[in-house]
């Protein structure tokens, strides 16, 4: 019997094998280092919060796991395929979301999903149908024939989540998703990304540098000026900064003003 092609494979059901590996990366401009012997991974079917202000290395780690830059020291592995190594591997278990638009304002949202899907493989007949799967998910189906440009900040950002989602991956990357949007918008595309966990078994790594996007059974990373500085589950840092929330323990470690980290 042939194998389901999107049905995850055994290291992907693994708990013990992560959906995200960094190990030792580090990466340079230059003479100046954005990233200093970073390591961490991101567990399967988890929320981990990349936690830094505006040039900790958060857009820069990412670049390096997306391979828009290589990686020159260290290794970045998605479900134990090497970026480098096995980049197609790798890159095809892997759902993208930039901090900056990345969708073609002139284009309809279907038409924006079939190119992205036409980059994966996908043949027509399933991209229909996973085109209305995944824009259900975000509740856009409604607007699958307006152009890009008519649609609303948090609109286009839920979008870009379905685009991500398109070709099933297993591992769900978000640059800063919610700059730019109001309250509302922020705390829906939160509430989706966090639902998709549990409905899709996808792990998530969630950029940010806003501390009340973070909750108490989070996974968070935190990095600051390229270094990373502590790694757990909220109440794991929280108690080895010696303080009683997840702001106060980012201000104690980065050594910030509570002004500074918000």
């Amino acid at each position: 019997m042939t194998a389901d092609p999107h049905e995850p494979l055994p290291a992907e059901r693994d708990a013990s094998v992560a959906a995200l590996n960094v190990a030792g990366v580090s990466h340079s401009y230059g003479k100046r280092k954005a990233l200093d012997n970073v390591s961490f991974a991101v567990r399967p079917a988890s929320f981990t919060v990349l936690l830094g202000l505006n040039g900790a290395g958060k857009s820069t780690l990412f670049s390096l796991i997306t391979r828009l830059f290589g990686v020159r020291a260290g290794a970045i592995s998605i479900f134990g395929w090497d970026v480098s190594r096995t980049p197609g591997e790798a890159l095809r278990r892997l759902g993208v979301v930039f901090q900056a638009r990345t969708l073609d304002l002139d284009l309809s949202v279907e038409q924006n999903l079939r190119y992205h899907a036409a980059l994966h493989g996908m043949g027509a007949a399933e991209t229909k149908a996973r085109s209305v799967e995944v824009l259900t998910k975000v509740d856009m189906l409604d607007r699958v024939n307006d152009k890009v440009r008519a649609l609303s900040g948090g609109q286009m950002r839920r979008v870009e989540i379905a685009r991500a989602l398109l070709h099933r991956p297993r591992m769900l990357l978000l640059d800063e998703p919610t700059v730019g949007l109001d309250v509302k918008a922020r705390s829906d595309i939160l509430t989706h990304v966090r639902s998709l966990i549990a409905s899709e078994g996808i792990g998530v790594l969630w950029a940010t540098h806003l501390i009340d996007e973070i909750e108490n059974s989070d996974d968070v990373v935190v990095l600051h000026r390229g270094k990373l500085l502590d790694k757990g589950n909220v109440a794991e840092v929280c108690a080895r900064a010696g303080a009683a929330s997840m702001s106060a323990a980012f201000n104690r470690l980065a050594g910030v003003d509570a002004a500074e980290a918000h």
